[in-house]
C-alpha cells in the first residue's frame, strides 16, 4: 500500500476525555479509503486528494457540502457499547430520528455487511450495520474505529452523487455505477440541513461540540 495521509490525527483523538461530536466540512473533494483498502485500486491521475480513515468498509468521496458527522465516545460513557453492531445501530438511530423530524421516514439496516463483495470497494455500494436507507437506496453511511479508550463513529449523508468514484477505479467493475446511485440531500430535496444537524446534536447529546474544516 502507498503511504497516504490519514483523515484524522487518530492518536490525538483517542486521548480526548470528553464525549465529542464533530461536524466536519472539507474545503475540496477528497477520496477516503477504508483502513484495509489498497490504494492501487485507484487510477494514478485522479483530480482529487486521497486520504485514509481508520475504520472498515469501502471508499467514499467527501465533498464540501456533505453532512459529515462523527462522534468520539469514551469507553466509560453511557453511550459506549461493547457490541460492535450496537454501536453502529445507535448512530443510525440518531440519524433516523433526526431525519424523521424533517419529514423523512427511513429504514435502519440491522443486519451484517451485505452486497456483492466486488462492488463493496465503494462504501455506498453495499449495506452495513446501522446504515440508513430510503426506498432501498442508501442515504447515510456508517463506519467505526474501536480502541480501548473508546469508539469513533463516522457518518455521512452526501449532498449529491458519488458517480466520480466509479471512474476513479483502476479496473472497471461491471455494474459499479448503478450500485452507487444512493440518495442524497439533493435527491430528497432536503431543506434546512443545518436544522438536521441541530436535531442530531440534540437527539444524541450531550456532547462537547466541535466544527472542523478539512484543508488540503
Amino acid at each position: 500500500m502507498k503511504d497516504i495521509e490519514e483523515l484524522y490525527e487518530y492518536e490525538v483523538l483517542r486521548n480526548i476525555e470528553q464525549p465529542t461530536m464533530f461536524v466536519v466540512r472539507t474545503q475540496q473533494p477528497v477520496i477516503v479509503l477504508g483502513s484495509m483498502q489498497d490504494s492501487d485500486v485507484l487510477k494514478e491521475d485522479l483530480e482529487f486528494e486521497v486520504r485514509r480513515r481508520r475504520g472498515g468498509g469501502g471508499m467514499v468521496l467527501l465533498q464540501p457540502d456533505d453532512l459529515w458527522v462523527d462522534w468520539w465516545i469514551p469507553s466509560e460513557d453511557a453511550r459506549w457499547h461493547n457490541d460492535v453492531h450496537q454501536s453502529s445501530y445507535q448512530a443510525g438511530r440518531w440519524w433516523q430520528e433526526a431525519l424523521a423530524s424533517s419529514g423523512v421516514q427511513t429504514h435502519l439496516h440491522e443486519g451484517g455487511v451485505e452486497g456483492n463483495e466486488e462492488v463493496r470497494v465503494l462504501c455506498f455500494a453495499g449495506k452495513g450495520p446501522g446504515e440508513i436507507f430510503y426506498d432501498d437506496r442508501k442515504l447515510v453511511g456508517v463506519t467505526q474505529w474501536r480502541v480501548r479508550e473508546g469508539v469513533f463513529l463516522s457518518t455521512v449523508l452526501h449532498q449529491g452523487s458519488s458517480d466520480y468514484l466509479a471512474n476513479a477505479l483502476r479496473d472497471p467493475i461491471s455494474g459499479i455505477l448503478e450500485s452507487i446511485q444512493h440518495h442524497s440531500v439533493q435527491s430528497l430535496g432536503l431543506k434546512e440541513v443545518e436544522g438536521i444537524i441541530e436535531n442530531l446534536r440534540e437527539i444524541s447529546g450531550p456532547w462537547n461540540f466541535r466544527q472542523l474544516l478539512l484543508t488540503a
